[in-house]
């Protein structure tokens, strides 16, 4: 090492490849410091804060663009993705799809137990009749009495009195008048007279254009019919007692011994009770087909939602991985150019502090607080962009914490801040995590919250445990400046500060740190007021 000499305006010589000029601007009150490397690197620094005319920035060199190749396409951008709202197209679109599905649904089902309805109740009238016949045909010893319910046949060729079939068949008509529900009754014979009927008017007329009747000679089946009030009448329509709000045309075929259908009683009835059951089965059936593809919509949204959360969270954790992948070159590109320079300057400087000259170790030591502030900036990159790595262990929060507060002692004479510890019962308990990382977190934390207080306050720091969920946790207040509700949102983003001389990657190190081991971190603040976090640890 050479020994310096020299007077304000001249050449000091320092190591090999180092020299150091002080000289006086024009026009400026500080004197400037500068150090120029061997390597044409120069770090000028100011000998005291007074305010400067800022120098005028050169114009900058106009972009020109280069000639292309022959042959060679212009690069074009990537074009832009515009953003999926997954949650919100598929609840669209479920609905859509749902409510379709809901609808023919409801109505199939509904029109199915109106159909069975109705058909029961034409089934238990049909076997009704059959009843009634077969008792009769039975007590005049008869096989049938079907073909008998015509007057013009004749009963001598069945051996059986004219006297005695007319006795009969005047009781077959009598159960057939006391019918429930019953608006008109009547009997047609084979060509469509109506040989009996409930409306005596309707006695002996001929029924020609009933395509229902002739369907029920044809088919030898029951055929229900559910009408609306409203319908055309017919002819044969005329009912004793005119029906309030609908009515229900059954036809029953009746069939002699060899299986002809000989006869058919037509009947027009108005089963309130019936109908009344029957919306209350649709009302039924609406209601569980409604809950049935709400509870299914549900389901679905819970997954999808679940699933956009799920995707949304690792696009979270892809940009961090990229914005650490950056963070990693940009760190080591630092580390590697700028380490030995940062030495050697601060090295220089250090050795300009042992002037008598007052403003030349001012201005070095301006340049060893800059220095070390790049070179905390390029450590925090170079932990930021390492792996969070570490096998699980027990670690006493209460230990590493006493240690980093015996550390951080100067720190707090200096700046005024008075620390309360209140260890409470739950100091000593062991907790899930790392002993690196737990200190790395802590550290950030501390040291985040004397930086709030710069014109000093006090730092509470309370251990409990929680049983929702279940850990301990360490609960950091101060009485700093606090932050907004914007600044809370934005404090883990990698990058993003508000301080001066900060990097922005202490806190989102110490909400990666805290959940690797499961455990996650809280803040809140107010303005003015201070900040509190929250770090939970599992036990």
């Amino acid at each position: 090492m050479k020994h310096f000499a020299g007077l304000p305006g001249g050449g000091l010589r320092f190591q090999e490849g180092l020299r150091l000029d002080w000289r006086r601007w024009p026009r400026r009150a500080s004197p400037v410091l500068a150090l120029s490397l061997a390597s044409g690197t120069t770090v000028s620094a100011a000998a005291a804060p007074t305010a400067a005319p800022a120098p005028v920035p050169a114009p900058a060199p106009r972009a020109t663009r280069r000639p292309s190749a022959p042959g060679a396409k212009d690069a074009q951008p990537p074009a832009l993705v515009r953003p999926f709202n997954l949650l919100r197209w598929f609840s669209i679109a479920s609905l859509a799809a749902l409510l379709p599905v809901a609808a023919v649904t409801g109505t199939v089902l509904s029109h199915f137990v109106t159909q069975q309805a109705l058909q029961r109740d034409a089934l238990l009238t049909a076997q009704f009749i059959y009843n009634c016949l077969g008792v009769e045909a039975a007590q005049i010893g008869a096989v049938s009495l079907v073909p008998f319910l015509d007057p013009r046949i004749d009963t001598w060729t069945a051996g059986l009195s004219p006297k005695v079939v007319a006795q009969a068949r005047s009781e077959v008509y009598e159960h057939l008048e006391t019918l429930p529900d019953v608006l008109l009754t009547s009997v047609y014979a084979r060509d469509g007279k109506i040989v009996w009927s409930t409306n005596r008017d309707l006695i002996g007329t001929f029924t020609t254009e009933n395509g229902e009747l002739r369907e029920a000679f044809a088919s030898k089946m029951d055929v229900a019919k559910h009408h609306a009030g409203n319908m055309s009448e017919r002819s044969e329509q005329r009912f004793v007692v005119e029906p309030k709000e609908f009515f229900i045309e059954n036809y029953v075929p009746l069939t002699d011994p060899k299986g002809e259908v000989v006869a058919v009683v037509e009947v027009y009835k108005e089963p309130r009770h019936l109908m009344d059951s029957i919306r209350a089965g649709q009302i039924l059936v609406w209601m569980t087909t409604l809950a049935g593809g709400f509870v299914i919509y549900l389901g679905l949204f819970s997954i999808v939602r679940r699933g956009s959360r799920v995707l949304a969270q690792q696009q979270r954790q892809l940009l961090e991985a990229q914005s650490q992948v950056f963070a990693g070159e940009m760190a080591t590109a630092l580390a590697h150019s700028l380490r030995n320079p940062l030495a050697s300057v601060r090295s220089s400087a250090e050795l300009a502090t042992c002037t008598d000259d007052l403003p030349v170790r001012k201005n070095a030591q301006d340049i060893i607080t800059q220095v070390d502030f790049l070179s905390q900036w390029v450590r925090e990159l170079l932990l930021y962009s390492r792996p969070i790595a570490g096998e699980a262990e027990a670690v006493d929060l209460c230990a590493v914490l006493d240690t980093l507060l015996a550390s951080f002692a100067p720190t707090f004479e200096r700046s005024g801040v008075r620390v309360v510890w209140d260890r409470g019962s739950v100091c000593g308990t062991s907790v899930q995590g790392n002993t690196s990382l737990a200190r790395q977190a802590l550290h950030s934390v501390i040291s985040n919250a004397v930086e709030a207080m710069p014109r000093g306050g006090e730092l509470h720091i309370e251990m409990r445990r929680t049983k929702n969920p279940d850990g301990v946790e360490l609960v950091f207040s101060d009485s700093g400046v606090g932050m907004t509700e914007q600044q809370l949102d934005l404090v883990f983003r990698p990058f993003h500060t508000t301080k001066s001389h900060g990097l922005g990657v202490g806190l989102p190190m110490v909400k990666r740190a805290m959940e690797r081991f499961g455990g996650f971190v809280a803040l809140s603040s107010e303005p003015n007021v201070g900040t509190q976090v929250r770090l939970h640890f599992k036990v």
